[in-house]
């Protein structure tokens, strides 16, 4: 791969993630002080992930992988996505709102896709390319959290209420519009399904691999993924919410602390997965979404602020002892029949049905535990996910039997 390729994909990395970390951190304080809206409102706000991951095996299995370049698709989607986000700044009531962040969770979902698709199609060993192409993302991410928090203090307590954190959202338009024009210049990655080649709706949701739900532990390690998404859900959709309440500065930049702390445990992932076996590494990172929640519940911006910094850096932990050990799981265990499928599966049953159900409960939790001032009580809404992951946690140790699984690094 040429420098100048090498650039182009990590520069298409780095403005994909700087996007959704521009504004999905700060989105729940941003409704709840600007547009007044209620816990099930934010929750609805946060649910066009899911539907967009729903949605995304559409656009590409109909349309990427059929008729057009992934590039090219990817610069109009990022282009809509621009206007949708400039739409979003002007909004003022959430009524108004709602419709446009669906849209563009809708238009953005896909371009997870599609941004992996063009990279992996100028690799020749993507095993070892890919990561440090892709760490540029999660450069992205952190980047956009700084210059919210550190650079322009939108997320500060009076810039919050004056309501400067609108502006996150015209940061991310520009930024879309640029990866959108961007997007047409990227190498040509054309469709890999041919025109005349039917595939069913089966294939394209990976609906065909539910018959590796045969096997007794992959439909434990299914199951336990949907329900795993509750807890995962109250983090990203109550966070920012939660650091604001709790009068920290730079609430954004604090946040940004998980992302670091993922880089770390990715290079830790491949040591701790040779050594430990698959349903060990997993059965920490089950383990770490009690222990984060319990920190949050008993945890203050006072004198206990570490607890609160410990449970953000422990997303690493979460997300990648969990997530990235059970998408090699279920590689290992799809074979080459339904390698694709079975991917597509869990994202679908984790972002898009686990999500969605995870998101309501953790609105719904929200609102029973608002006080007269409006703000939370947050040692009681964190007590709930960290149940539900300790329930999963016990559900997986006990009925999953242990099995190796080989890690190809």
């Amino acid at each position: 791969m040429s420098t100048k390729i090498k650039f182009q994909l990590s520069f298409m990395m780095f403005l994909e993630f700087f996007i959704w970390g521009g504004w999905f951190v700060t989105l729940g304080p941003f409704l709840g002080n600007n547009l007044n809206a209620s816990g099930a409102e934010t929750a609805m706000a946060y649910s066009t992930q899911s539907w967009g991951a729903i949605i995304a095996p559409f656009i590409i299995g109909l349309i990427a992988d059929r008729y057009f370049n992934a590039e090219r698709i990817l610069g109009v989607l990022h282009i809509s996505g621009a206007i949708l986000m400039y739409l979003m700044y002007g909004a003022e009531d959430f009524t108004v709102f709602y419709p446009y962040v669906l849209g563009y969770m809708i238009l953005y979902m896909p371009t997870l896709a599609l941004v992996n698709s063009v990279a992996f199609n100028q690799m020749k060993n993507p095993s070892k390319e890919f990561p440090y192409i892709r760490v540029f993302g999660t450069i992205g991410w952190i980047l956009a959290g700084w210059i919210i928090s550190l650079a322009f203090k939108w997320d500060s307590i009076e810039n919050i209420e004056s309501g400067f954190l609108k502006n996150t959202f015209l940061m991310v338009a520009i930024a879309s519009a640029i990866l959108g024009l961007f997007s047409f210049s990227l190498p040509k990655t054309p469709p890999k399904v041919g025109t005349g080649e039917k595939r069913t709706i089966g294939q394209i949701l990976g609906l065909d691999a539910l018959k590796l739900l045969k096997d007794r532990n992959f439909s434990v390690f299914f199951l336990s993924s949907i329900l795993i998404c509750i807890p995962l859900a109250f983090y990203y959709q109550h966070i920012g919410t939660f650091l604001t309440e709790s009068n920290v500065e730079n609430s954004t930049a604090w946040a940004s602390l998980g992302q670091f702390s993922e880089i770390f445990f990715m290079l830790l992932l491949p040591f701790f997965f040779r050594k430990y076996g698959f349903k060990k590494t997993i059965l920490v990172g089950m383990l770490a979404w009690t222990v984060r929640y319990l920190l949050f519940s008993f945890g203050d911006s006072g004198e206990l602020f570490f607890m609160l910094a410990i449970g953000i850096a422990l997303h690493g932990i979460c997300y990648d002892f969990f997530f990235v050990s059970g998408q090699i799981y279920t590689d290992s265990k799809a074979g080459e029949e339904y390698k694709s499928s079975a991917q597509g599966l869990i994202t679908l049953a984790t972002y898009g049905v686990g999500m969605l159900i995870g998101f309501w409960v953790a609105g719904k939790i929200y609102d029973k535990f608002i006080q007269a001032d409006g703000t939370a009580l947050w040692e009681n809404v964190w007590v709930y996910p960290a149940g539900f992951a300790l329930i999963v946690f016990l559900l997986f140790a006990l009925v999953f039997k242990n099995e190796k699984i080989e890690y190809k690094n």
